[in-house]
């Protein structure tokens, strides 16, 4: 029974690597601000990316170049939308708001007419985080709009990441992140100065690259072979909990009971959405560049 247990184990811890990653990133916001924190995460995981999938070694069509180009805009421009959207509310707010992009796509297969009602729970679960009473009156509406672009980013990234995973393979990834770097980087320069390149924040800075992206990838790569994508994409919709959860033990960031109740309904209607989709195979590894 360990043993069967054991990849769901070792998946949680990834994902809290994720969860707390963004916790150490909000954290450095002070110095380097959402834009500067989203380059250097770029940056970081680039080499990493490259240095694992060696991208170099097979050739790339003009077709694979395209859908390249736009999965890494999705995956830069997710990253620094959610990251600008921690800075204004809370990170399981943030995450439980960002989980609806993936939810969409789900609902693209739609059949049934429980699927619909599971995009009815979501919808109303948003709808409660919005700063339009008494109890989230202390919402950011601009966080909440930024996360809400950073689960557009979310769904625009599976998409164009199918694509150009079936076209590239998985040096896909490692492309797209360093192509997108190089549009981040100097937004982050440029609203920072040279405070990007202090030493004081730099070994922080690779931290969270770290735990963001090389350490859930090493996880994944033995976890998720042994697991159903049934099972996989349920528990990811436990990841608004677990960003609660980082943002109150490191960041004291605590949510009120209207709150709580929202985001259990996202994560309600994700976990909904999951089952009522047809089981499939277990599933591949792929780079966690996911904020």
């Amino acid at each position: 029974m360990l043993r069967r247990f054991t990849p769901i184990f070792i998946i949680l811890i990834s994902m809290a690597s994720v969860q707390g990653s963004s916790s150490l990133a909000k954290h450095l916001f002070p110095i380097l601000g959402p834009e500067g924190m989203t380059a250097w995460r770029l940056f970081f995981s680039s080499i990493m990316l490259i240095f694992i999938f060696k991208p170099w070694r097979k050739p790339i069509s003009k077709q694979a170049w395209k859908y390249i180009i736009l999965y890494g805009l999705s995956l830069g421009f997710m990253n620094l939308s959610f990251y600008s959207a921690i800075a204004r509310i809370p990170i399981g707010i943030a995450v439980a708001i960002e989980l609806t992009g993936p939810i969409v796509v789900a609902m693209f297969s739609a059949r049934k007419l429980l699927d619909f009602v599971w995009l009815a729970i979501a919808i109303v679960g948003l709808v409660l985080l919005l700063p339009l009473h008494q109890a989230n009156t202390s919402l950011d509406i601009y966080g909440i709009i930024l996360a809400l672009c950073a689960g557009t980013c979310w769904a625009l990234y599976i998409l164009t990441g199918r694509k150009a995973g079936q076209l590239q393979g998985s040096s896909s990834v490692a492309l797209a992140s360093g192509l997108v770097c190089c549009i981040i980087f100097p937004i982050g320069v440029w609203h920072n100065g040279m405070a990007m390149f202090s030493l004081d924040v730099l070994p922080l800075a690779f931290i969270v690259a770290v735990l963001a992206s090389a350490i859930p990838y090493a996880l994944d790569v033995i976890a998720l072979p042994k697991v159903p994508a049934l099972t996989f994409s349920t528990l990811m919709s436990l990841s608004p909990v677990l960003g609660a959860l980082s943002g109150f033990l490191f960041l004291q960031e605590k949510l009120s009971t209207n709150q709580w109740f929202s985001i259990s309904l996202i994560i309600m209607s994700s976990i909904g959405t999951v089952l009522s989709i047809k089981r499939q195979p277990k599933i591949k590894p792929i780079a966690k560049c996911k904020s």
